[in-house]
């Protein structure tokens, strides 16, 4: 955070010089701050195709810039996130399983089978999917169908979606801050961070089937 002084220079620099996509989120979070990187966030949520682990690794890197404020990023962030997540709950509530997922089918770079995974990891994990689907790609923002769709209570998918993406969007964020201006990096290690985290949840998932076996058979 020692950086005030690239503030104005180097780091100001780095982004101006950025383009596509990430030109113009970097635009976006330097004009609007906090809002801009919840914005995006929102987006991202909505349509997967939008490069969280580029776009949020930005946001921390600008931190250590002394461009955005780490509380305000990480909170916006994760309100994105909840909102983006809701829009999706909705759309399955609404139209029902399969009307959702073939309008997921119609949303550009997406197929009607990557709604079909998420549906099966929430029939797999079941409530507890919805935290876990947050951090497991091609699941992220998909979860939310099958949520929508069986009623899931709202209070639950909720409370959930903000655990799961807070911890998302705070890795993310960290890594960029911590890396600095090297913050492109984040997205070609953002796989092998997936299959941690996923490994974790694996894990989690088998030391509680283990538990209940171990107490059905007492």
């Amino acid at each position: 955070m020692g950086g005030g002084g690239d503030a104005g220079g180097g780091g100001t620099q780095d982004v101006s010089n950025l383009g596509g996509f990430t030109g113009w989120a970097a635009d976006l979070m330097v004009s609007l701050g906090s809002a801009g990187v919840g914005l995006i966030t929102l987006l991202e949520t909505v349509f997967p195709p939008v490069p969280s682990e580029v776009v949020l690794p930005l946001a921390g890197y600008l931190i250590g810039r002394d461009r955005l404020p780490l509380p305000g990023v990480v909170i916006a962030a994760t309100a994105g996130s909840l909102l983006g997540a809701l829009v999706f709950y909705g759309l399955a509530a609404k139209l029902g399983a399969d009307r959702a997922r073939r309008a997921v089918g119609r949303i550009p770079l997406m197929r009607e089978e990557d709604a079909d995974r998420a549906t099966d990891w929430f029939q797999r994990h079941g409530r507890f999917a919805v935290f876990t689907g947050r951090l497991v790609p091609g699941v992220r923002s998909l979860v939310s169908l099958p949520a929508g769709a069986t009623r899931m209570p709202l209070l639950s998918f909720c409370l959930f979606t903000l655990l799961g993406s807070l911890l998302w969007n705070s890795l993310l964020i960290g890594a960029g801050l911590l890396l600095s201006s090297r913050w492109r990096e984040v997205e070609k290690y953002s796989t092998v961070l997936d299959v941690v985290v996923i490994g974790a949840i694996v894990v989690m998932i088998a030391a509680g089937v283990v538990r209940k076996v171990r107490a059905t058979h007492r």
